[in-house]
């Protein structure tokens, strides 16, 4: 299935460099948000950010349910979207479009934010813009600084690992991605495992800090290939086992501190290795990384490191924006709207949604299930 987008006349006469306002919806997973940035050339402005979290609806089953995020994001949607709309201070005529999360994700979820922005885009007359989840991360750091393309993104959430070339909206090539579990999975399955709960990931990264993770010898994945692709199942399996025999919390600790500075080190060696082909081809040298691992201060302090050491700049969103939030998809939809890319009022929510299609549907990541291709 194709990306629904459709170029209107604007695209024909170059982009919009007039300042542009848009509100931002995202409902992929469990945070209901709503954002509105104004975007003038390069610089992003964000006006509002409201998200609301469901964390404490999920934590009793130890990870989102599904019906559960769906159903709350049916209660929040409108109430996040005004609240956002007074936080900037504006009314619906002072806005110049409406973007909103199309997938991936839980397709309920998204279902109920992209509906309530065509519903806004109907009712308002504004142009809608159906925004790849992913690519409103891969933009995320340009909510910061102004940033040029083309640059080098390693896109590192809890569902998705992936190393892009991204040229510009809607222009991303797949470097390497994970053939398996993505990082910010094994965070959050290791740290269930050592009872910390949901959502795990930065629970771990607490109980990192006590932990000496020297005493603990875990596995190391692909060295033997090539190419820039990740895996973490074998050190997922490998923690599981460790984590059933800790009898003390500074054995957890010590897991914990182990387990991160495994990640941070594949994250780091395969990120070098695609740095290193990237320099090959690109004068214009910067490393960005996004997605809600890139919260992680040991796997950031990492990168930097990686990416100062093989002549590379680098960026990362300010923390604010590097997990789920709805500024990142309405600054996509602005860059989408300033080149004329409309989507029709029929465009569908997609499960799957790879940013590179041809490289998904010709040399897929995973095997292709009833959602598509995943990367």
């Amino acid at each position: 299935m194709s990306a629904d987008y459709s170029r209107d006349a604007a695209a024909a006469t170059g982009p919009d460099t007039r300042p542009l306002t848009v509100l931002g919806l995202e409902t992929s997973c469990d945070e209901t948000a709503a954002s509105v940035v104004r975007l003038t050339g390069g610089r992003a402005e964000v006006l509002s950010s409201v998200i609301h979290s469901q964390i404490d609806d999920h934590a009793a089953y130890g990870g989102v349910v599904p019906e559960i995020a769906a159903r709350s994001h049916v209660e929040m949607i409108d109430g996040v979207t005004r609240r956002a709309m007074a936080e900037a201070g504006l009314d619906y005529g002072a806005l110049d479009g409406v973007a909103a999360t199309a997938g991936p994700g839980l397709v309920g979820g998204v279902m109920v934010g992209l509906s309530y922005g065509k519903a806004v885009s109907l009712a308002r007359g504004l142009p809608l813009m159906a925004v790849n989840h992913l690519e409103g991360h891969a933009v995320s750091a340009r909510l910061g600084a102004e940033v040029a393309y083309p640059f080098l993104l390693l896109l590192v959430s809890g569902g998705h690992c992936q190393l892009l070339e991204v040229r510009g909206i809607g222009d991303m090539s797949r470097v390497g991605a994970t053939i398996d579990d993505a990082a910010g999975e094994a965070f959050d399955k290791i740290a269930k495992a050592l009872g910390l709960g949901y959502p795990g990931g930065p629970a771990l990264e607490r109980l990192a800090e006590r932990g000496d993770g020297s005493k603990i010898d875990l596995p190391r994945a692909l060295l033997g290939r090539k190419d820039c692709d990740f895996s973490f199942s074998g050190l997922k399996t490998a923690a599981f086992r460790v984590a059933q025999a800790c009898e003390t919390e500074q054995d957890k600790a010590d897991l914990a501190d182990a387990v991160q500075a495994a990640i941070a080190r594949q994250l780091s060696e395969r990120s070098e290795r695609a740095m290193q082909a990237y320099a090959e081809a690109h004068g214009h040298r910067l490393f960005v990384v996004a997605g809600g691992v890139a919260a992680n201060k040991t796997i950031r302090r990492t990168l930097e490191a990686t990416a100062q050491r093989n002549g590379f700049d680098f960026l990362a969103p300010p923390m604010v924006y590097c997990t789920d939030n709805a500024a990142m998809i309405a600054l996509a939809g602005a860059e989408r709207l300033a080149l004329g890319l409309i989507s029709d009022i029929d465009v569908v929510a997609r499960p799957r949604w790879p940013l590179d299609e041809a490289r998904a549907l010709a040399d897929p990541s995973h095997k292709p299930g009833r959602k598509g291709a995943k990367a």
